[in-house]
């Protein structure tokens, strides 16, 4: 009732490849693996509930193939065995992904964190098998570093099906893609600094600026001299080291302090 008909597939795969898309599936048992090879399926997919079926991790594995294994309700003591059976078999790409084996899952069932923490422990990459509804926790797993995003679509929750409740309809997914892609552009790179349009928001900066009339030889106090906007002045670091010094020459209200106006003795 859950499966996808094994007559589907090539045909999915053929409009998958006419969109310049790659299409696989999770195979339930060692025929469907051997049909899957027969598509050339570019890579393989362990379902959660799969991830204890060593022999059918292992007869992926020997396909030589990237595989993706989702971890729901898993110990890490039954990932690091699975992982280290597809490895063992001669997986070199293996990715692990998140999941919350509820359908659909609360967002407070979902655990997140675990994400970067997969990533740390097997030295993969990590993703996220996502059953809640909407789209936060997908958007939210790329922010911590998730890679893969696999989430259910439906052509419409009115056709009532095993996954439907917990599906995106097309529109919705791509929302979902554009969130993603937006969260990714946001995420950037560690960077400190003005940068880009940044440069021009210098002159926001509060700068020392002679605020009422000062006169020659005039002492320079906390009234006549604030640190306020635009940023044209000198640095307030000094306002301690200018105060109590006198001025260089009359200075009128609304000037950016520099050192030329500040007398040397």
């Amino acid at each position: 009732r859950a499966h996808t008909p094994w007559e589907w597939q090539p045909k999915l795969k053929q409009i998958a490849e006419e969109l310049g898309m790659d299409l696989f599936s999770s195979a339930f048992d060692s025929s469907a693996v051997d049909f899957l090879e027969q598509l050339n399926v570019p890579a393989h997919k362990v379902a959660s509930f799969e991830l204890l079926d060593i022999a059918l991790i292992q007869k992926m594995a020997r396909t030589g193939k990237p595989l993706i294994m989702s971890t729901g309700m898993a110990s890490l003591e039954e990932i690091e065995e699975a992982a280290g059976a597809a490895r063992d078999a001669g997986a070199t790409q293996i990715a692990l992904l998140k999941c919350t084996s509820a359908y659909p899952a609360a967002p407070e069932e979902m655990n997140l964190r675990t994400i970067p923490e997969l990533a740390r422990k097997f030295g993969v990459p990590a993703g996220l098998s996502d059953h809640t509804l909407g789209i936060v926790a997908s958007v939210t797993a790329v922010a911590l570093g998730a890679c893969i995003i696999e989430k259910h679509l439906t052509i419409s929750r009115a056709l009532k099906g095993p996954d439907s409740a917990f599906s995106l309809e097309p529109s919705e997914f791509k929302g979902m893609v554009d969130a993603v892609r937006i969260a990714e552009r946001a995420l950037g790179e560690v960077k400190f600094g003005a940068h880009g349009r940044e440069a021009g928001s210098h002159i926001f900066r509060r700068s020392l600026f002679v605020v009422c009339d000062v006169r020659t030889g005039e002492p320079f106090t906390p009234e006549n001299v604030r640190s306020i906007r635009p940023g044209h002045g000198l640095h307030t670091r000094f306002l301690s080291e200018v105060l109590g010094k006198c001025a260089a020459c009359d200075i009128a209200r609304g000037t950016p302090l520099n050192w030329e106006l500040v007398r040397k003795t």
